[in-house]
């Protein structure tokens, strides 16, 4: 990949809102987001969005979004699973709040850098 194959943001962001890709990493943070209160389901689809239309968004803008989302979305669902399983010996509830806090953070960055046109 050469710099001349990178197609950057537009920097006006009436043109970027009409961006499909950016449309796409738009749902995919809501979808994060719901996460939190559908048990993971919308999560587990928003990743399956990603790794469908990486293909797409490939050499653009919109590329690193789809990367942060698929690590955020692998990396909390490690985090729960070790967290659920230690539950019974307490430190589970740490590693749960620990790992909630950091996907939250995760999807603010991502959605407020999106709307920006920058990389997370």
């Amino acid at each position: 990949m050469t710099d001349s194959d990178f197609r950057p943001a537009d920097p006006d962001p009436i043109v970027r809102r009409g961006d499909s890709g950016r449309n796409l990493a738009v749902t995919v943070y809501i979808l994060q987001a719901l996460s939190f209160f559908v048990g993971g389901i919308s999560g587990l689809v928003g990743v399956i969005i990603n790794y469908v239309k990486m293909d797409d968004v490939a050499r653009t803008w919109i590329e690193p979004h789809f990367r942060w989302q698929i690590k955020t979305f692998w990396i909390g669902l490690a985090g729960s699973v070790i967290g659920l399983i230690t539950l019974p010996i307490i430190i589970g509830w740490f590693i749960l709040l620990g790992i909630s806090i950091w996907v939250i953070y995760r999807i603010v960055k991502g959605a407020l850098a999106l709307n920006d046109g920058k990389a997370p």
